[in-house]
């Protein structure tokens, strides 16, 4: 196997450049941890030598050894995350590499602003463009999601969810809300599902909610995730009595093995 994953010739210049890759990476981290996790824990095999986690541009992931070159090309990420694999329980072992993860995103979001002469107001807009994201590892342990209840613990969701609203989103949800009202309310209730939803967070790649896209939530975790992030289509979610989310089937999986 060849060392140096994330070596890539991609070089971008710009505060927005430098800020697409940090987010096609941070994509492809996020995928590596929950909707591909049961792919990425068999990589990550503690017999292998030091192993790397790599976000690629394109929004790609791999397991590799490090950079075989000193200095490496970028800066490198957390080495050897596959030995502490059956160490810990595993949602400690994905949270700690979903911690090196967002330490080594950033670490190469700023070796770009050093490398193209970024000035202090070009590195506080590219910083303030990252926060504004959440951390993988508040994506990965939920803490994102829980961030979002505490903020709107009173809300018109507190009741029980019927099972009908309580496993879709748009567009089918929201096409028969609107079917149900007047045409002058139909406005109105897309400004109220954009502000009570607007803060809620995809499990798989982290983005908002949008009220124009499809949202499935598992039954297991409660996390919601866009249809196409876990390839549920609205039709097939409605012959689903309980849904849960690649983590969670390949956990259960794990234990009864």
């Amino acid at each position: 196997m060849e060392g140096g994953g994330g070596g890539e010739e991609y070089n971008p210049r710009s505060v927005e450049d430098v800020f697409r890759d940090f987010k096609a990476r941070r994509a492809a981290l996020i995928k590596a941890l929950t909707s591909d996790v049961e792919e990425f824990y068999q990589q990550c095999d503690p017999e292998k030598e030091n192993l790397c986690l790599y976000g690629l541009p394109n929004e790609e992931w791999e397991v590799n050894l490090p950079a075989e070159e000193v200095p490496p090309e970028l800066p490198e990420p957390a080495l050897g995350i596959n030995f502490a694999r059956d160490g810990m329980q595993e949602k400690d072992w994905l949270s700690l590499v979903a911690v090196h993860s967002d330490s080594w995103l950033l670490s190469v979001a700023f070796y770009f602003g050093a490398r193209f002469g970024f000035d202090k107001s070009h590195r506080k807009r590219l910083f303030n463009m990252i926060n504004d994201l959440p951390t993988i590892y508040e994506v990965v342990t939920g803490a994102a999601k829980k961030q979002h209840r505490e903020k709107s613990s009173i809300s018109s969701h507190s009741g029980k969810k019927s099972k009908s609203n309580s496993k879709v989103r748009a567009p089918d949800y929201q096409e028969t809300l609107t079917k149900l009202q007047p045409k002058d309310e139909e406005e109105g209730l897309d400004e109220q599902d954009e502000e009570e939803h607007g803060d809620t967070l995809c499990g798989a790649c982290g983005e908002n909610y949008a009220a124009d896209e499809f949202w499935i939530c598992c039954d297991l975790c409660e996390k919601w995730f866009h249809g196409k992030c876990v390839k549920i289509t609205p039709a097939r979610a409605e012959h689903i009595k309980q849904y849960k989310c690649p983590a969670c089937s390949n956990k259960r999986a794990r234990v009864d093995i």
